[in-house]
């Protein structure tokens, strides 16, 4: 059974990666920036898929009550304010610094359980805290393709990111499994964002897109798509099939692939002091589990 674990968890890290650098494509090198069409697309893609697979018996999902989506919705709006955010932000800046601004949504995590629930913490869990931040707060200095618009976006991104981590660690309002979670988001998402689509300008400046036509941006966005939704997938089973700490350490694993990776497939711009707050940045995400993996 060891292995098949350990197969899971490589598939996993695959989809991971192929997700974020189909992504990271369609978004830097086809620069197709319109976040409400691309991100619309690909919440609309997983809510069919996710919703069909539901009906085969793909999947198990139970029938969702209009009181147990309405509890959630709270989710559902840092959710469209994650992938927004996410996908303006990774258009900007390359991935190993992307994730090193995601992970100070740790710091966020961390203030808002601190703040509203009280969490007792431990000198080292604080230490690895402190690791990101200053990481964090001093990568802006020296990346040498500093975006502001970018890490303003980041900023939103991380916030969203940290507080939807809370919201569904303390949701107990209802009984919602991981994939009616998603399934939520994802209706909630394509409505959202078709809605925003015309007043934010994306749609009408998607018709001048120059590669709308491109089997090469079309093969971009199904691949984006169904990464997406393979990804939800994959997290699904490698969490039901592992404990919590095993389950982090596998997403890890794959940040750390994906980001050592990266430099071979896209162009990158960086400096021993830029990748040193990528490697410390890490170093406290790692303590941060540790310390956490102790508590459990």
């Amino acid at each position: 059974m060891q292995w098949r674990r350990h197969v899971t968890g490589l598939l996993f890290i695959s989809v991971f990666v192929l997700s974020y650098f189909s992504n990271k494509f369609v978004l830097s090198v086809l620069k197709f920036t319109y976040p409400t069409l691309f991100q619309g697309w690909q919440t609309f893609i997983g809510a069919v898929l996710l919703l069909l697979s539901g009906k085969l018996g793909w999947v198990e999902m139970s029938r969702i009550t209009r009181s147990a989506t309405l509890s959630w919705l709270p989710g559902s709006f840092l959710f469209v304010g994650n992938i927004y955010a996410g996908s303006r932000a990774l258009s900007c800046i390359d991935i190993p610094f992307f994730f090193t601004l995601q992970n100070s949504s740790h710091v966020v995590s961390f203030i808002i359980s601190m703040v509203l629930h009280r969490e007792k913490t431990q000198r080292l869990k604080f230490i690895s805290i402190c690791l990101i931040l200053l990481s964090t707060i001093h990568l802006p200095f020296y990346d040498p393709q500093f975006d502001y618009s970018g890490y303003l976006w980041a900023v939103c991104h991380l916030f969203c990111v940290g507080a939807y981590r809370v919201f569904q660690a303390h949701h107990k309002s209802s009984n919602l499994s991981d994939l009616e979670q998603q399934f939520i988001n994802y209706f909630f998402s394509v409505l959202l964002l078709a809605v925003a689509a015309h007043p934010t300008g994306d749609l009408m400046s998607a018709l001048e897109f120059p590669s709308l036509q491109s089997h090469t941006f079309h093969c971009g966005c199904c691949a984006s798509a169904l990464l997406g939704f393979l990804l939800l997938l994959a997290t699904v089973k490698l969490k039901s099939g592992l404990s919590l700490e095993h389950f982090r350490v596998w997403i890890f694993l794959s940040k750390v692939i994906a980001m050592a990776v990266s430099p071979f497939i896209f162009v990158m711009d960086f400096n021993v002091m830029s990748l040193l707050c990528v490697v410390v940045c890490h170093v406290g995400e790692a303590m941060l589990m540790y310390s956490e993996n102790s508590q459990l």
